[in-house]
């Protein structure tokens, strides 16, 4: 039987920066972090971090201005960055490494049938023929939690939490290891947001899918997350257990970020982080949050180590060297 820590997927110094007419843009800059069996990571951080280029990154779904793509991407035992494109399509992407992109509607395709869209990924990518393929579809649908008859609906015809549904059916219909979700619940509604997160929930212990959560939403994310990253201006500064993250943040970025969040049943009045994040064309030397840290001090200009704190928490800053 395979243990439930079994290590999934494994990013090591994974960079990926865009080529333009300014400079290179470093949105992927060195980003490690782990990911394990039946787990959930979320990847959390400010709008232009480079949180949804790091799916693009580990999926390989690379505009035509990727310009420096290199580090490491285990999944297993296995350096899936050493494939070759094709290789990679037939062997990786959607069949063993899948995604569901940011705002439903987007990628669902309004001409085509949610039956047929949820069965594609079984056919090409798992060789099943039709017949097999819409068995599976409807199998998927009904475990994610849309009716039957959904099947021959169109995309506009669904309401935004039954597309948000439909592709994470489409997602997990080919039974991957991991799942990226790329703000899953950014367009719904508070109560749909509530019950997409409770799916991706039982999706995870039903399925033992491993989950990786990009969002800015730290409140939604605390429901999902096992583990979390905390990226600043292309860079992971911390990765922590959940309950000790959401309890006590070591980095001040993190810090920052709680006290942006607004208590339920306190009278402690949300923060804001002063300041821009800087331009990812042309990162600032030393530690990137410098210029907006209140713990600011001379070493901040040199480049920050990467420091195990507590035994396995990891932290990008000088205060814990």
């Amino acid at each position: 039987m395979e243990q439930q820590n079994e290590l999934v997927l494994k990013v090591r110094n994974l960079r990926l920066y865009f080529n333009t007419h300014s400079g290179p843009v470093q949105a992927v800059d060195g980003v490690d972090f782990d990911l394990r069996k039946n787990e959930a990571t979320v990847i959390i951080g400010e709008s232009g971090c480079g949180k949804s280029s790091l799916a693009k990154a580990i999926l390989r779904l690379l505009p035509r201005n990727a310009g420096t793509y290199d580090g490491e991407v285990w999944l297993h035992d296995k350096n899936i960055m050493k494939l070759d494109d094709e290789s990679f399509r037939k062997e990786i992407r959607w069949k063993r490494i899948s995604m569901v992109p940011q705002a439903a509607m987007n990628a669902l395709n309004p001409v085509l049938k949610i039956g047929t869209q949820v069965a594609e990924p079984a056919m090409v990518h798992m060789n099943m023929n039709e017949e097999e393929a819409t068995k599976a579809a409807v199998r998927m649908l009904e475990h994610v939690g849309v009716p039957v008859d959904f099947l021959h609906r169109y995309s506009f015809e669904l309401s935004g939490g039954m597309r948000q549904r439909s592709a994470l059916a489409m997602a997990l219909v080919t039974l991957p290891d991991v799942v990226i979700l790329d703000e899953p619940t950014s367009a719904l509604d508070v109560l749909t947001q509530a019950s997409i997160m409770n799916l991706m929930k039982r999706m995870k212990k039903e399925l033992e899918t491993s989950f990786i959560l990009i969002t800015h939403d730290i409140a939604t994310s605390s429901e999902l997350a096992d583990n979390v990253a905390v990226m600043y201006a292309g860079q992971v500064v911390e990765v922590s257990d959940a309950r000790r993250f959401f309890t006590k943040p070591l980095h001040p970025y993190s810090h920052a970020l709680m006290a942006s969040v607004p208590r339920l049943r306190e009278t402690i009045e949300p923060e804001f982080i002063t300041g821009q994040p800087p331009s990812l064309l042309n990162p600032p030397t030393g530690c990137r949050f410098k210029d907006r840290c209140p713990k600011r001090f001379e070493k901040c200009d040199e480049e920050p180590p990467t420091v195990l704190v507590d035994g396995d928490r990891k932290v990008k800053c000088w205060l814990y060297v």
